[in-house]
């Protein structure tokens, strides 16, 4: 009982972190229980109901966040821009769960679906035929020409060192969850189960039906049960290192709440880039993809660069929620560190030996504590 519970709180752990709970939510009740029995840490750790992580919340905030920036700034294209925009995150999201696409992927799909927004709605808004041919010609020109500068090469650089460590992350607690399930349903062998008769039965057959097996006694007994499960030792401790490593990188070089609330920034600079090279722009696209229709001469020179606001109270609380909760989540773990090689002593420290009593079963007979 006592491993059984110690498994399902890591299992808890593990799936909250990583946030990889797929349709109907598990009920937290039975580990929620666990921790009031066992009495294991601050209850307010559990949940009555699962809750949404503080990373998808992040998401959120830099994706409205964006989506804010062509709604202040760029109103005539803002409407077009929301399903790029909506993509790009969930393009984001799915690469951090471990999806097989790349960050540059998703950023270049971004700018080559932006870039005929960019050209016909605020560097030529007097364009009336934006057919689907000549849209894909300035998709397909976006590669070519480089409208937006440096800017989309530094996004992709950004965002692919900081999203990096995330994405091993949430795969490593994916790892950890496939261990535990595994041990989880670990088959007794026929000599183990005849010795945990032995220990917990034997005794019965001399009318000692109170009397409890002795601490080193049920140490050998468990330990030769066990024995297979604590072999993962040396890889459960090099995998609580990799976790901490991952949770370290991400507060640091690869802060990832730096690098989602940058995106803005960077589609900005990268918009104002392209309007400042309009009539270059302008010219290049002509010979490639022709000269759609246009109602006179409504050449955009109307260019205004937006200043980054501060940031809101939602994401400084968005921010510093996930800060504490990696903070917690690696701290748990790494007092987990020596969780299969202590197997043994965990389950005979439980129900199994005596606690107040001055005897014990020692596999043959009575003995004094």
């Amino acid at each position: 009982m006592a491993a059984g519970g110690s498994r399902g709180l890591l299992g808890l752990w593990l799936l909250a972190a990583a946030g990889l709970a797929a349709g109907k939510a598990p009920s937290c009740h039975e580990v929620r229980t666990a921790f009031q029995l066992r009495q294991i840490g601050p209850l307010k750790l559990v949940p009555d109901v699962p809750t949404a992580e503080a990373f998808e919340s992040l998401l959120r905030l830099a994706e409205n966040r964006t989506s804010s920036l062509f709604e202040t700034a760029y109103r005539p294209m803002a409407k077009e821009a929301a399903e790029p925009v909506k993509k790009l995150f969930r393009d984001i999201s799915l690469y951090i769960l471990g999806a097989e696409t790349t960050v540059e992927g998703a950023v270049l799909r971004f700018f080559d679906s932006l870039f005929p927004l960019v050209y016909s709605r605020l560097i030529n808004p007097g364009i009336t035929d934006l057919s689907e041919d000549y849209t894909e010609c300035l998709r397909l020109t976006r590669q070519d020409i480089n409208p937006f500068g440096r800017y989309s090469k530094n996004m992709v650089t950004e965002l692919s060192k900081s999203l990096w460590a995330s994405r091993m992350l949430s795969q490593a607690l994916s790892l950890g969850i496939e261990v535990i399930n595994t041990t989880e349903h670990a088959v007794l062998s026929k000599e183990c189960s005849r010795a945990l008769v032995k220990m917990q039965y034997c005794p019965h057959c001399q009318g000692l039906t109170l009397i409890r097996p002795c601490v080193g006694y049920c140490l050998n007994v468990m330990r030769g049960c066990l024995a297979s499960v604590s072999e993962l030792d040396a890889q459960w401790r090099e995998y609580i290192s990799t976790l901490e490593y991952l949770t370290n990188e991400m507060a640091a070089s690869h802060d990832l709440e730096i690098a989602l609330t940058g995106i803005r920034n960077s589609i900005n600079e990268a918009i104002l880039h392209a309007q400042l090279n309009g009539p270059q722009l302008s010219a290049t696209v002509d010979k490639v993809c022709g000269q759609p229709k246009q109602e006179g001469n409504l050449s955009s020179d109307h260019i205004v660069p937006v200043k980054e606001a501060t940031e809101t109270q939602a994401l400084v609380m968005a921010h510093a929620s996930l800060n504490n909760k990696r903070r917690e989540f690696i701290n748990y773990m790494k007092r987990s560190r020596t969780f299969y090689a202590s197997i043994a002593e965990r389950l005979c420290e439980g129900d199994l030996v005596m606690k107040d009593s001055s005897t014990c079963w020692n596999g043959e007979d009575v003995v004094e504590r």
